[in-house]
């Protein structure tokens, strides 16, 4: 089964200035959003394999399409993320389909590697809601400069027979970070922890 789309919205987020300082180089985080049909809307289903397909589907074209956007090599990018928000005639076992099981291949794959979990968050709600996507550094989960967060929101999804599904990347970690913690310089890669 195929993902029946009804729209994408892609959006770039570029912070150039923090509390009165210039942030340089600015940083950069990119959301590919795609609003798709629930084929299991109001009804319940044991087999939920076709919506595990559809995450497979979607970690590809969401992946690439943040990429695009943010216009750098996918190996370029520092952090991921996912979540997605079910309309109210659907269950969070659909959005966990679509997240967890197949779609983080595809999405590495894209960026060229990826060896920490990718971070997700999952929520029932109707249109206009925000979908927070929690990001962490795509190869190193310890890496504080890059615990973050990108809200997201489309003012028509999802609407009830609906699933919004998103992909967050970024080309750097927070602003101005200063908490301490692993640097993005002393990165091994080997654990997705260290």
């Amino acid at each position: 089964m195929s993902a029946i789309i009804r729209k994408i919205v892609t959006v770039v987020e570029e912070t150039q200035m923090e509390m009165g300082r210039q942030v340089s180089p600015p940083t950069r985080r990119a959301a590919a959003i795609a609003v798709i049909e629930n084929p299991f809307a109001g009804k319940y289903v044991e087999d939920l394999s076709p919506l595990i397909a559809i995450g497979e589907e979607l970690g590809e074209l969401l992946s690439k399409r943040a990429v695009a956007a943010l216009g750098i090599d996918g190996s370029k990018a520092q952090s991921y993320g996912k979540a997605a928000a079910v309309g109210e005639n659907g269950e969070l076992e659909h959005a966990a389909a679509i997240l967890h099981p197949k779609m983080g291949a595809p999405v590495r794959k894209v960026l060229g590697k990826g060896a920490a979990l990718i971070p997700s968050s999952k929520k029932r709600s109707g249109p206009g809601t925000t979908l927070d996507v929690p990001l962490g550094h795509k190869d190193a989960a310890f890496v504080r400069s890059h615990f973050d967060g990108m809200e997201v929101q489309i003012n028509d999804a999802p609407r009830a027979n609906e699933i919004m599904v998103a992909v967050a990347v970024t080309d750097s970690g927070r602003p101005l970070p200063r908490v301490g913690g692993l640097t993005v310089a002393e990165i091994k890669g080997e654990d997705g922890l260290r």
